[in-house]
């Protein structure tokens, strides 16, 4: 038998539109929500409800609450902040190996199925790299090191595996950001240029020995730490 459906209670209702509200973008990670008399009269409830609906979103990881300053979003989604929270006690070698998984995957498949934008905003994130590396700016590399990653996964035309990678790529900056990595740019600069010519080649056998490739660099970094 099929079990009895039950109503959400107007806890569970207003934590769901506000869970709508940051998967939708509406209320982008980073940004403050509105105040709790704001939400009471655009949700028309009480503040016991609205708390209590703000502290299950907390506790999901989606809500921030920082003292006297306001409730912040600090993740796109549930999964996401699950995600971030399984990576943040998950060994750096465990880490690299998921992304070479996720990577060699994903370039295969933007050889395949890129187009002329995906080239480009690839290109673009790659000379953006260059730049950075060429003025020792290292927080700007590691902002476009990982912009690349994520453009390469998004030619690669599969919203899953996009969305999974989105949520690992704050970990991804924090390792770039580490000094043995940058002093290795070059290395990962023209590993880089190779995948990018062989997603523009359509080369997928290519894109994935150049993913190969810069992976096998970091892992040999983290195991002579």
């Amino acid at each position: 038998m099929l079990a009895q459906t039950q109503r959400l209670t107007l806890v569970e209702q207003v934590a769901y539109q506000i869970q709508e509200k940051i998967e939708s973008s509406e209320w982008q990670v980073g940004t403050r929500i509105p105040p709790e008399p704001e939400l009471m009269e655009q949700l028309q409830v009480s503040r016991n409800t609205l708390r209590e609906a703000i502290r299950a979103l907390t506790y999901a990881g989606l809500l921030k609450t920082r003292q006297g300053d306001g409730t912040y979003v600090c993740s796109s989604s549930v999964l996401g902040s699950v995600i971030s929270k399984v990576i943040q006690h998950t060994d750096r070698l465990e880490s690299l190996e998921v992304r070479y998984a996720l990577e060699r995957e994903a370039a295969a498949l933007a050889a395949l199925r890129r187009g002329e934008e995906d080239l480009e905003a690839i290109r673009t994130c790659l000379d953006q790299c260059r730049q950075a590396a060429a003025r020792q700016d290292i927080q700007a590399y590691a902002h476009w090191d990982v912009e690349f990653h994520k453009t390469v996964i998004a030619a690669s035309h599969n919203q899953l595996m996009a969305n999974l990678y989105n949520h690992i790529s704050e970990a991804l900056q924090n390792m770039v950001l580490d000094m043995k990595y940058f002093k290795h740019a070059d290395f990962y600069l023209d590993s880089h240029a190779l995948l990018y010519q062989a997603i523009a080649n359509q080369d997928s056998h290519q894109a994935e020995e150049a993913v190969r490739l810069y992976i096998e660099k970091a892992l040999t970094q983290e195991v002579h730490i």
